[in-house]
């Protein structure tokens, strides 16, 4: 595991390979993006608990996200008191197409009755078999959670982006690989890399594991840059934008090229998160904090029993988010 980077250093060279090996690329959204393909990247739960540190990530919002998600619930009436985080994919009384927490706890399955012939839809609790894996066969390789059902996916408005992971023990240790097919990695991969780590950390205490690594692969890992004339500067300035990142001998060489970028890009910046993302590559990480969780089961735990310690953090860095 001596070979696993910091957080905050994976994070910052998962940008680095987004900008210098992604191409320019169109989406739903309407915001261009560059993107690259299978980027991935570990962090070392046993040392960290890996909380950006190079610009301030909303913690409290995020652990609200996660018992949300641990919930069960399929709508955010309860989530939306305490952050607007899923109200852009929301209708007007709180409910969604899909909700991770609905099939980590109640994944829909159709199972055969034996008796009649007919297939029957039960819900599988996913959360609950791990720990019972865990317990009883913690050797196993089947520990995988899934969020994505087909039908739903085809008709939801935003279906799971970050839809199946999976836990492995190694040396006593518990291990967290997550899968994502699209990646926003100035606003939603900081995100999953503290939820995941949150909840690793979760089901490791619960089952009586160390913490181990979470290794993370995202499909399409992008980095939004704008839309209409300023989505056309970075296709036409692209190759130049790699050019001067290669030549990078400093940290502040990154704000020299987010200077170049504000002198010659169109004025319409809204979606445009290359800047501050060049921002953030030019800071140096702090230590990352400690996270403690109240020793009690999984199914009782509450906002309250989360004490995030000695989080030092850069200024935070304003993103659009692309609907």
């Amino acid at each position: 595991m001596s070979n696993v980077l910091n957080a905050d250093i994976a994070y910052l060279n998962l940008i680095r390979n987004i900008l210098l090996k992604g191409s320019h690329k169109r989406n739903r959204t309407g915001v261009d993006t560059i993107s690259s393909f299978a980027e991935s990247y570990k962090a070392d739960l046993s040392k960290e608990y890996p909380l950006l540190t190079t610009k301030k990530i909303n913690f409290n919002s995020m652990l609200r996200e996660v018992l949300w998600y641990l919930s069960g619930e399929d709508h955010i009436r309860n989530l939306r008191k305490h952050t607007k985080i899923w109200d852009a994919w929301a209708d007007e009384n709180g409910n969604l197409d899909t909700s991770y927490g609905r099939y980590w706890k109640r994944f829909p399955s159709a199972q055969i009755n034996k008796e009649t012939g007919q297939y029957e839809v039960t819900e599988i609790d996913q959360i609950g078999n791990i720990i019972d894996l865990l317990r009883t066969d913690p050797n196993s390789r089947r520990m995988v959670v899934i969020a994505w059902e087909p039908g739903n996916a085809f008709s939801s408005k935003l279906p799971p982006c970050h839809y199946t992971f999976a836990f492995n023990v190694q040396n006593d240790k518990l291990n967290c690989h997550l899968t994502q097919r699209s990646g926003d990695v100035a606003l939603g991969i900081p995100f999953n890399l503290a939820c995941y780590a949150l909840l690793t950390q979760i089901i490791a205490q619960e089952t009586g594991f160390d913490l181990g690594l979470f290794s993370h692969t995202i499909i399409d890992a992008h980095a939004y840059c704008g839309k209409n004339e300023r989505g056309e500067f970075y296709k036409k300035n692209h190759g130049l934008i790699k050019e001067k990142l290669e030549k990078i001998k400093s940290l502040e060489d990154y704000l020299h090229i987010k200077s170049w970028i504000d002198e010659n890009a169109p004025r319409e910046i809204i979606g445009d998160h290359v800047p501050g993302l060049l921002l953030q590559m030019s800071r140096e990480p702090l230590e990352n904090p400690d996270l403690e969780i109240a020793k009690k089961p999984l199914n009782e735990l509450v906002y309250e029993d989360f004490t995030l310690k000695n989080y030092k953090y850069h200024e935070p860095i304003k993103f659009d988010v692309a609907v």
